[in-house]
């Protein structure tokens, strides 16, 4: 059960880092190609270009903190559930960058982002307390 779980995270997280990968490559276009960029640029660093930016940062983190944790949870010899909490939190995780976007871009409230953030701060720590509770196992 516990490979499931880390797979799961490992494959949403790849897919979202994709995804946040190729908003990226739009706001290079935005930034350096688009017909009006010098007005673009001029506001780069205020809303909304600004959360522009944040989402995209923190979706690839994210992503890669959700790869990182499933390759972890697959790897060591971390209690079920502490893997399923772990794994849970850290794709709740996720709904903080897809919440700076649909802030930005459908006008819906914060909610999300803060959820989002305190639930990959909370898949961290829950992580920290797995590994230090960690039965010593040979091959590792």
């Amino acid at each position: 059960m516990k490979n499931i779980i880390g797979k799961w995270n490992i494959g949403i997280g790849l897919w979202v880092m994709a995804s946040f990968m190729i908003y990226g490559f739009v706001l290079i276009y935005l930034r350096d190609f688009a017909p009006g960029k010098e007005a673009w640029i001029a506001e780069y660093n205020v809303s909304p270009h600004f959360e522009a930016r944040l989402a995209h940062v923190h979706g690839n983190l994210f992503s890669l903190l959700n790869i990182v944790f499933g390759f972890l949870l697959i790897k060591l010899q971390v209690k079920e559930n502490y893997a399923k909490w772990v794994s849970g939190l850290a794709l709740a995780g996720l709904l903080m960058p897809l919440g700076i976007l649909s802030e930005m871009y459908l006008g819906l409230p914060f909610y999300t982002v803060l959820v989002g953030g305190l639930s990959m701060f909370l898949a961290t720590v829950v992580l920290g307390v797995a590994v230090v509770q960690m039965k010593q196992a040979k091959d590792i």
